[in-house]
C-alpha cells in the first residue's frame, strides 16, 4: 500500500486531524502531508503513504491554486475571519482601479508572513510569540505570484483566483492587497484547488478517506513532471553512482519497465548525484 492521495480537506480540521483519519483508515503510521492548510481553509491536501514518503519532499510543488474572498473594512490580528478585530472603518467603496492594484501584485517579491503562523523564529514558532504578546522580528520570505485573477466583487467582499510559488501566505496578500485598496481587511475564506498536478476535482472526501474508499496515485505518475531518464543497469542507482550527464536540473532515475528508482540532481563535472533512492 504506497501512493499518494489526494484528499479534500475540511474547515475546522488541521492537516494533522487529516492525516491521523488516513492512519486509522489504511493502518499503518507511515503518512506524511505535503503543504499545510490552516484550519478554517479547505481543498487540495496531498497525502504520502508509506514509501512514497521518500517522495514527499519532491512532490512538494512550487505551484499552487488558490480562491480566495478578501473582506475589507476589518482587520484582524491572524489576518483572516477567525481573529479579533484590529482596525475597523466604514466600507465606501472602492475607488482605485482593482485591475491596476491586482496587477502590482504579480511577480517576484518580499512577504511578510503573518504573525499568526508557524514559522520558527529563534527555535519558537511565530505564533507562540503573538500568544505571549511579545515582539519578534519577521523575516520577510521571498515568493512568486504567477497570475491574480478577479472573479467576483459583492460590495466589500472581492474574490480571486491565486496562482503562487510554496510559501505563499494569501492571508498576507489579502491584507497588502486591501491597504493598497485604501481599507484594512482579512482573508474571509480560503480554497486550495490545486498543488502542483494534484487538483481539487480528483480529490476524496473526508468520508470517503474514513471508508478507504481511495485509489492511490503512484509515485512514478506523481513525478512525472520532472526530466527522466531511463538506466540501463539498475544496481548502479541501488549502490549510489554518479551518472554522466550534460542535463543540468533535477531529474528522475527511471528502470527499463519505467519505474521511478530515485531522485538524481546535478553535482559539477557533466555528472548527477544521487539525491534520494525511491527503490
Amino acid at each position: 500500500m504506497d501512493g499518494i492521495i489526494v484528499v479534500n480537506k475540511e474547515k475546522g480540521m488541521t492537516s494533522h486531524d487529516v492525516v491521523n483519519i488516513a492512519r486509522r483508515s489504511l493502518h499503518t503510521k507511515k503518512i506524511g502531508h505535503c503543504g499545510t492548510l490552516d484550519p478554517d481553509a479547505t481543498g487540495v491536501l496531498v497525502l504520502c503513504v508509506n514509501k512514497a514518503t521518500k517522495a514527499l519532499q519532491f512532490i512538494q510543488s512550487d505551484y499552487k491554486e488558490y480562491i480566495c474572498v478578501l473582506s475589507l473594512g476589518q482587520s484582524t490580528d491572524t489576518y483572516d475571519a477567525a481573529g479579533h478585530i484590529t482596525d475597523e472603518v466604514p466600507f465606501k467603496g472602492i475607488k482605485k482601479n482593482i485591475s491596476q492594484v491586482l496587477a502590482s501584485f504579480v511577480g517576484e517579491q518580499d512577504q511578510i508572513p503573518p504573525i499568526y503562523s508557524a514559522i520558527k523564529v529563534n527555535g519558537k514558532k511565530l505564533y507562540q510569540y503573538a500568544r505571549e504578546n511579545k515582539e519578534v522580528h519577521i523575516e520577510p520570505r521571498h515568493i512568486h505570484i504567477y497570475e491574480i485573477e478577479l472573479l467576483s466583487i459583492n460590495v466589500n467582499e472581492i474574490e480571486l483566483r491565486v496562482v503562487c510559488s510554496k510559501g505563499t501566505y494569501i492571508r498576507s496578500l489579502c491584507v497588502d492587497i486591501a491597504k493598497k485598496l485604501g481599507y484594512p481587511g482579512h482573508m474571509k475564506s480560503l480554497i486550495r484547488t490545486q498543488s502542483g498536478l494534484f487538483k481539487l476535482e480528483n480529490s476524496y472526501s473526508i468520508e470517503q478517506l474514513k471508508d478507504g474508499k481511495v485509489t492511490f496515485i503512484s509515485i512514478d505518475e506523481a513525478l512525472s513532471n520532472y526530466t527522466s531518464i531511463i538506466i540501463e543497469n539498475e544496481n548502479d542507482v541501488i549502490c549510489g553512482r554518479r551518472i554522466k550527464s550534460d542535463i543540468n536540473e533535477r531529474v528522475v532515475i527511471k528502470n527499463k519497465q519505467n519505474h521511478v528508482l530515485a531522485v538524481y540532481e546535478p553535482c559539477g563535472d557533466g555528472e548527477l548525484k544521487c539525491v534520494r533512492g525511491l527503490f
